[in-house]
């Protein structure tokens, strides 16, 4: 009890030296410029640590997902090229008995005639699934930058976190180093040496699983660009800028017209489309013949013009039709589903995104430097003799509470407005 309420005390010393020192600052003295991006010739010159757009651009250029669906486009765009082909002409010929003298002989083309609008409707289906996959590849590199942000600042936690763990086992190591020569000059008991010895392989525990942790982290990163294996020291520059929060009526109107609402919209045009295919195979193509005819027996030649219609009397593909239609229908609903669920979505989001950045800014602008505060007043007592190791370790234990929940708040807030730039199809707005 004695001990929480001295570590209070501490804290509250600090946080009013703070405010006495330095006038607090609002939440746009805190952001910097957006980010830029960056090309991978350049990534390949940096030798430095790894920064935020740095890492993004290289997840944009190298990552297969968006490699696949950059080939869908073009995959896409072959499918136009063929939509709009005509049938092809065909040649014949008939011979009609073996014997020259009566023999007649036919050379004639056939060429198909599409009616109905059917090439013109294929070709309108063709384009509007190639809009698909433009937007398609819009969605991915969205929710391919949400990642690497997420990624990002895992790994930036985790090697917080490891610095503090190295700090606590020095720490550890020169309490034991200094317990050990107090046992010996008989000040205090054994007893509070086999503690210190305690602290020390509990500090160098903490220490393995936090590099254990980092290295995960740095694992996760590295595999939004295809890499097994992130030893590149991340930046921190421009990290601890908070995202703006949007306006709510701009967000609405941004989502409503997302990626994912316009691949809902283009997928009812798309089936639209497909029901038009199935409509004009109703009206039957005409088949134009046009040939030459020599017959041996009377030694002239006659030209052959004839013409053929399919007459639908049995099929006239209206179960086609009708399930087309049906599937137009199906696509609507999915558009009015999508349109909610982006608005609940972007609604959720918003709100991580604003108690994020009110979180993030407590904790920078008092939480963290008070905590800090005591645990170096704590550290510098302790090395003077006045504290106990004990203390020490509340206070680091407190130090780095605070720390982590404000690399997870700054997480939490980068990855919230993440999801809102995919919602809304945008790239990260410029800061405040």
């Amino acid at each position: 009890m004695f001990r929480h309420s001295f570590m209070l005390g501490l804290a509250l010393l600090a946080a009013s030296a703070s405010r006495a020192q330095s006038p607090a600052q609002s939440p746009a003295q805190f952001t910097t410029q957006s980010i830029a991006p960056v090309t991978a010739s350049a990534l390949d010159k940096e030798t430095g640590p790894l920064s935020l757009p740095a890492a993004i651009s290289l997840a944009f250029e190298q990552n297969k997902t968006l490699a696949a669906a950059r080939k869908e486009i073009e995959a896409a765009d072959a499918t136009i090229l063929q939509a709009g082909a005509r049938p092809n002409p065909e040649f014949s010929a008939l011979i009609e008995d073996t014997r020259k003298s009566s023999r007649t002989t036919t050379y004639q083309i056939n060429q198909p005639i599409e009616l109905g609008g059917k090439r013109s409707a294929r070709i309108e289906a063709a384009q509007r699934a190639r809009d698909m996959a433009v937007l398609d590849y819009a969605a991915k590199r969205s929710d391919l930058r949400a990642a690497v942000v997420a990624a990002y600042y895992e790994v930036m936690v985790a090697t917080e976190r490891q610095r503090l763990a190295r700090e606590l086992l020095e720490l550890a190591g020169t309490s034991a180093a200094m317990t050990q020569r107090r046992v010996m000059a008989g000040k205090i008991s054994p007893v509070e040496q086999t503690k210190a010895q305690v602290a020390r392989s509990a500090a160098q525990l903490e220490l393995n699983q936090a590099n254990s942790e980092l290295s995960l982290a740095r694992q996760k990163l590295a595999m939004s660009w295809g890499a097994t294996v992130g030893r590149q020291p991340l930046s921190d520059e421009g990290v601890e800028s908070l995202p703006p929060l949007p306006a709510i009526a701009q967000l609405t109107e941004k989502v409503a017209n997302g990626p994912a609402v316009r691949l809902a919209r283009l997928e009812v045009e798309r089936r639209r489309a497909l029901a038009s295919i199935e409509t004009s195979k109703r009206t039957p193509d005409v088949s134009l013949t046009l040939g030459n005819k020599r017959d041996e027996s009377n030694a002239r030649n006659m030209w052959v013009v004839g013409v053929s219609v399919p007459i639908p009397v049995f099929d006239s593909n209206q179960g086609n039709e009708l399930e087309a239609l049906k599937r137009v229908d199906i696509a609507r609903d999915a558009l009015a589903l999508t349109e909610l669920q982006m608005q609940g979505e972007a609604a959720q989001a918003f709100e991580r995104l604003r108690n994020a950045r009110e979180e993030a800014t407590a904790l920078r602008s008092d939480i963290v430097p008070a905590a800090q505060s005591a645990y170096q007043a704590a550290r510098t007592g302790f090395e003077l003799g006045k504290f106990g190791y004990l203390d020490v370790l509340d206070a680091q234990r407190t130090y780095f509470q605070a720390k982590a929940q404000y690399w997870k708040a700054l997480s939490a807030a980068f990855q919230a407005a993440a999801d809102l730039d995919r919602l809304a199809g945008t790239e990260t707005p410029p800061a405040e």
